[in-house]
């Protein structure tokens, strides 16, 4: 396990508690009957934080992309079979009216 993935791991837990922490703030904004209007500062730092961490780490974490060898025979086209009675094409364009004529109602 590398630096990165560990950071990954702290990033998702500080969200985690973040979420945590919010949840627990609107408990008691409950029962002290006032209304929500957003999490309080340390916890909208913490939830900062812990994304930047995230990003950071899955965008370290994978390593570095490597070239596509155009040789490869890996990297062929797969045909369709010959026997194309299986093939369906639904889609929900069907779903739309065929009119266009139609005009908007204000």
């Amino acid at each position: 396990m590398g630096v990165c993935f560990v950071v990954g791991v702290l990033g998702v837990l500080i969200l985690a508690h973040a979420a945590y922490s919010t949840i627990q703030y609107r408990n008691v904004l409950k029962i002290m009957q006032e209304e929500f209007s957003g999490p309080p500062f340390n916890v909208a730092i913490e939830l900062s934080l812990g994304l930047v961490l995230s990003v950071w780490a899955a965008l370290t974490v994978p390593g570095k992309f490597r070239s596509i060898n155009p040789e490869s025979e890996e990297n062929r086209v797969v045909l369709l079979p010959a026997n194309q009675d299986f093939m369906v094409f639904n889609h929900r364009g069907k779903l739309f009216p065929q009119k266009t004529d139609l005009k908007l109602k204000h």
